[in-house]
């Protein structure tokens, strides 16, 4: 081989004697020819930050506190348009038994937020101003109005006395209980954290469906059996509405999604998807049921509970997941990066055409 052939050959990539590998010049023109196939040369992308350090810093928000406080607030708000409901229509068990449920449930949901904030006097420092741009301002005042209202709802019920002033509690909780029960996912969803900012759009249907299984449930292991059908109803439709939100949300997310399909969140997730349909085909079981239905409710009610409950630490851990590994920032933003840069390329082409 001339000097001349050895230099062609070795701007082309190959070395003199050597069979031409893949990725070069030479290995292609053979791959073409069918004798070997085009092996890629470069190894797959590792997403990966400064000294190991994740991009995002990972919610300060501790569990049980935070999933323990999504799941009572939603139970809390659910079991307050229960009763009010139930009050309505003259079920006073169901109705005793709810707005109980919602006293408690918020009361133990406080405490615990409080305990996640370490000082009770960083819960009054929100209220010291009102911002409708910032979901923890709002939840806040929800929460300031919500708690006497359910309160004082749940003593009148109980001790039988002042019913006009418990009817009038009664319903001031019920028109502050769908701010309750889903303005924890507005302020999720106003994160940086994939997982949950992802979800957006979705993230309060499942909340609010959430919040219904948990206070249907409640109503089914507490109410007495022929006062249960706004219970059994509640819990059917919280199932159907919670399936279907997330269901979208899993569809529209793109990558986020992964982190509610593997890891402690995905188990989370799958416990409360099978234990919502348990629940809701026990309620339908046990409103049919004569003999049995007292006790097949009450199980249908304990697995509704589970169920809620599970939901939430599963959506709480999917957010940490997210924001402890790198790709799920960076590849949806080079995504939409380049979406946006088609659309510019797209808009520049039809003016200069």
């Amino acid at each position: 081989m001339s000097g001349s052939e050895v230099t062609r050959e070795g701007l082309r990539g190959v070395r003199p004697g050597r069979e031409a590998t893949p990725g070069t010049e030479a290995g292609r023109r053979r791959g073409r020819g069918g004798r070997r196939a085009e092996q890629p040369m470069v190894p797959p992308a590792e997403f990966a930050s400064y000294y190991g350090k994740p991009i995002l810093n990972a919610p300060v928000w501790r569990s049980p506190d935070i999933p323990g406080y999504l799941f009572l607030g939603g139970l809390a708000g659910g079991s307050s348009l229960l009763a009010a409901g139930a009050q309505l229509t003259g079920r006073p068990g169901l109705a005793r038994a709810s707005k109980a449920a919602a006293a408690s449930a918020v009361c133990l949901g406080l405490a615990g937020l409080v305990h996640d904030l370490g000082r009770p006097a960083r819960f009054a420092n929100m209220l010291r101003v009102f911002k409708v741009t910032s979901p923890m301002s709002v939840g806040s005042w929800i929460l300031s109005g919500y708690v006497p209202a359910a309160g004082a709802a749940a003593a009148c019920a109980l001790t039988g006395r002042l019913p006009r002033a418990g009817a009038a509690a009664t319903a001031a909780a019920a028109v502050l209980a769908p701010g309750l029960a889903s303005y924890t996912a507005a302020l999720f969803t106003d994160t940086a954290v994939p997982a949950w900012h992802d979800g957006y759009r979705e993230m309060p249907f499942v909340f609010a469906g959430s919040a219904a299984v948990a206070a249907g449930g409640f109503g089914l292991l507490a109410a007495p059996l022929g006062e249960s059908q706004p219970a059994h109803n509640l819990a059917v439709f919280g199932v159907a509405t919670e399936a279907a939100a997330f269901e979208r949300m899993m569809r529209r997310m793109g990558m986020a999604a992964e982190t509610y399909r593997s890891g402690r969140a995905g188990a989370y997730i799958r416990a409360g998807q099978v234990l919502s349909a348990l629940g809701a085909a026990g309620a339908l079981l046990g409103r049919a049921a004569d003999g049995r239905g007292r006790a097949i409710s009450a199980l249908s009610g304990v697995s509704l509970l589970a169920a809620s409950a599970a939901t939430r630490w599963g959506i709480f851990h999917a957010g940490l997941a997210s924001a402890r590994d790198p790709k799920y920032t960076v590849v949806p933003q080079r995504e939409r990066r380049e979406v946006r840069q088609r659309e510019l390329t797209g808009t520049h082409g039809r003016a200069t055409s």
